[in-house]
């Protein structure tokens, strides 16, 4: 019953938690988000206008700009915008709703499973609106900085977004599978079994309802969790690979998820959620089309 409840309340762009939180209209002058479609939020499109000779031609410019993209040690460089990669050594770990999760846990977080991951790649931070300009050419983010994590995007913006980067750099950039996200914000084998990533005083690791200011913040802005990895509490939620699907007891290894559905994972919750939706083991999932400025992405490899 706590997952039915959990999953109309996301639907409706509302924090999914022990209590009810509403999203909060950001302080910006642009229009905010509105409720547009029953069991929806999103921005209201924007009244398409005929593309002035100026703006075809800033359009075209951004086709034909020349990239240049390199990956070492690490390190992810994009005309000079740099992203950093955290190795993370392959263990098991127990996921889903754990002890310290308490009865803050929902019921599509259990059971708690064993899983073993082979060592891997994951984003430091959030992918940046520097980084997401420097591949694409353009920034979607409601929210505008370079150092901001990069938000309104969907599922399938991130797929073409990591095609191009890997177009650019000739490695493999993806999305983290579920597991492989949770083990991260967990500390991986560092994991000090906290609530959330990196603390179980959410104060000292997260941009959330009771401090956010109702606004992204810089990425790498709060202290990082066990392997070094920032936000993975709070600030933007973050897409995975994976279709949304329900647990189970068996032991998994290496899994990616169900094979088709009709909804993505996201995880972390975001910046006007409660406490209890930026937990390490706290899921939820989207439709891979949907969008709105509280969605963002961070990479693996």
């Amino acid at each position: 019953m706590k997952h039915f409840f959990l999953t109309i309340l996301l639907l409706l762009g509302f924090a999914a938690g022990a209590q009810n939180v509403t999203v909060k209209k950001p302080k910006k002058s642009q229009q905010a988000a509105t409720q547009v479609a029953p069991m929806r939020l999103q921005k209201e499109a924007p009244k398409k206008k005929a593309a002035s000779n100026a703006q075809s031609s800033a359009k075209n410019a951004v086709a034909t700009r020349a990239v240049r993209a390199s990956y070492s040690n690490g390190t992810l460089t994009v005309n000079g915008v740099n992203y950093e990669m955290v190795w993370v050594l392959g263990g098991t770990f127990q996921m889903g709703g754990t002890a310290e999760q308490g009865s803050d846990a929902y019921d599509n977080e259990m059971p708690v499973h064993s899983v073993t991951l082979s060592s891997y790649y994951i984003g430091k931070t959030e992918v940046t609106q520097a980084l997401w300009k420097a591949v694409m050419g353009d920034n979607p983010s409601y929210f505008k900085g370079d150092n901001l994590p990069v938000e309104d995007v969907s599922w399938n913006d991130c797929q073409v977004f990591v095609r191009k980067l890997n177009s650019l750099t000739g490695q493999r950039f993806r999305l983290p599978t579920e597991a492989e996200w949770e083990y991260a914000c967990r500390g991986g084998n560092n994991s000090r079994g906290y609530k959330y990533s990196g603390s179980n005083y959410i104060e000292d690791v997260a941009w959330y309802g009771d401090n956010s200011g109702s606004e992204t913040h810089p990425v790498a802005s709060k202290s990082p969790n066990e392997l070094g990895l920032y936000d993975m509490s709070g600030n933007v939620w973050e897409w995975c690979s994976d279709w949304y699907g329900s647990y189970t007891s068996v032991s998994q290894t290496n899994p990616q998820g169900p094979y088709d559905g009709s909804n993505r994972v996201i995880r972390g919750g975001f910046w006007d959620n409660n406490a209890g939706v930026c937990r390490s083991s706290l899921r939820s999932s989207f439709n891979p089309t949907y969008r709105f400025y509280g969605l963002g992405l961070r990479l693996a490899l």
